[in-house]
């Protein structure tokens, strides 16, 4: 019997360990695999894969739901922009957030963007523009309404998306303005990292000569899109002064930004928390989507309200840090 349950103790230590590797490896993968054969597909389904460019990174993938009357009204429209420093990431692993959204009535398109020297500054930033370039023109095609777009992002996508939303040069180039976005979510984003310190920051933005120019506060305007930033009070990678400082110079621009802070999260966790099993708590999503269908519904008011328990954990409580980044 013994041998058994020690038997049993190896194969599940073997397990985890390769478990570990493979969220090493390629988290959002792994997180997306699990998130599938926990909840199923939740009545979405991948509609396509579209090209935006020549670079293989140059890609969206669009979701909606599995089954849908043509004749229905067009659907909301979240598009996503996924993180990795800048560095690494793949939308095709995203599916999880579509498998979110998608069922609360939303239209999902997942963004890539040349990472690495290919997509140093603003390279990243173009493609993504690019990418809300394409869904503005041909969304209405999946059935989604081209007027009714909120951009989100996770950390290095959360910069990119926040950009777009501030600085209105990416769009404009585009033949777009920033009152073509209904609202913009950043997740753990980088906002104010200049000077650069950190590997990822110095290859993506190094060779510029005026560091300032990258920086999101520099920016702030009262007309850009409304903005929620959310946070964990626990992210070592990018300390939540980031998400505090933009807000505070939107808000002090005239401008729409509600801060929101999870104490206990890091910085993964309000990504992850997208994710089944950790979707059951719903209070992240639940922001998200309450935010956005009031971004949508009032493109031109105040910040969007959202309901009493999504907002919960706006809790502002660790002071900013100037010395960390």
């Amino acid at each position: 019997m013994l041998w058994i349950l020690g038997g049993l103790a190896l194969v599940a230590a073997i397990a985890g360990a390769a478990f570990q590797i493979a969220v090493w490896r390629n988290g959002p993968a792994v997180v997306s695999a699990i998130d599938r054969v926990a909840g199923g597909q939740q009545g979405a389904e991948q509609k396509a894969i579209i090209s935006t460019g020549p670079h293989p990174s140059q890609k969206l993938v669009v979701w909606g739901p599995e089954h849908r009357d043509p004749a229905d009204a067009p659907l909301p429209v979240l598009l996503f922009a996924h993180g990795g420093g800048w560095r690494s990431g793949d939308p095709v692993d995203y599916g999880f957030i579509a498998r979110a959204f998608v069922p609360e009535g939303f239209i999902v398109v997942l963004v890539g963007y040349r990472l690495g020297e290919d997509g140093k500054y603003p390279g990243m930033i173009e493609d993504t523009a690019n990418a809300v370039a394409w869904t503005h023109e041909e969304i209405a095609a999946y059935g989604g309404d081209p007027d009714a777009l909120v951009l989100a992002g996770h950390s290095a996508g959360a910069y990119n998306v926040v950009m777009l939303g501030l600085e209105e040069q990416w769009l404009g180039r585009k033949g777009l303005s920033t009152t073509d976005i209904a609202g913009v979510i950043g997740m753990a984003g980088p906002y104010d990292f200049a000077p650069f310190a950190r590997d990822s920051t110095i290859a993506a933005f190094g060779h510029v000569d005026d560091p300032a120019i990258t920086q999101p506060p520099s920016h702030v305007r009262a007309d850009a899109p409304h903005m929620l930033l959310i946070q964990g009070e626990k992210d070592d990678l990018v300390r939540p002064r980031n998400a505090r400082i933009l807000g505070d110079a939107i808000t002090s621009a005239g401008g729409s930004a509600r801060q929101v802070f999870y104490p206990e999260m890091g910085h993964n966790g309000p990504l992850l928390s997208l994710a089944e099993p950790l979707r059951s708590r719903r209070d992240v999503l639940d922001l998200m989507v309450d935010f956005s269908r009031g971004a949508v519904a009032n493109p031109n008011s105040g910040v969007p309200k959202v309901s009493d328990d999504a907002a919960q954990a706006a809790e502002t409580s660790v002071p900013v840090q100037g010395e960390t980044r």
